[in-house]
């Protein structure tokens, strides 16, 4: 894949939650396979993932590039337990808190 062709890609930032309840957070550019990779289906997945089945993707945020979604990536990480539950209810603002720099 050219430089250019990866610019015009999609990545995402995703949070899964594992059986035991705890949170996963990750970026792709194709959360269905990464998704099939974390649960086990095709390989890829991480370590941490693997024994916490069945897993539920719980948030899915689009960002321009990889720098970007990254970045958002670490920012969701230091988040709080709290604080990465309200990215989870349908009515966050994510225009509010949740853009910490």
């Amino acid at each position: 894949m050219s430089e250019s062709q990866a610019k015009l890609q999609t990545w995402y930032v995703y949070m899964i939650r594992c059986a035991d309840g705890s949170l996963y957070t990750g970026i792709t550019t194709n959360p269905t396979r990464r998704l099939r990779q974390h649960s086990g289906e095709i390989k890829g997945g991480a370590r941490y993932t693997r024994s916490r089945g069945p897993l539920q993707l719980v948030f899915l945020e689009e960002c321009e590039d990889r720098s970007r979604a990254s970045k958002r990536e670490a920012q969701i990480k230091s988040l709080s337990v709290k604080e990465k539950q309200a990215l989870l209810r349908p009515d966050f603002d994510f225009s509010a808190a949740a853009y910490r720099t």
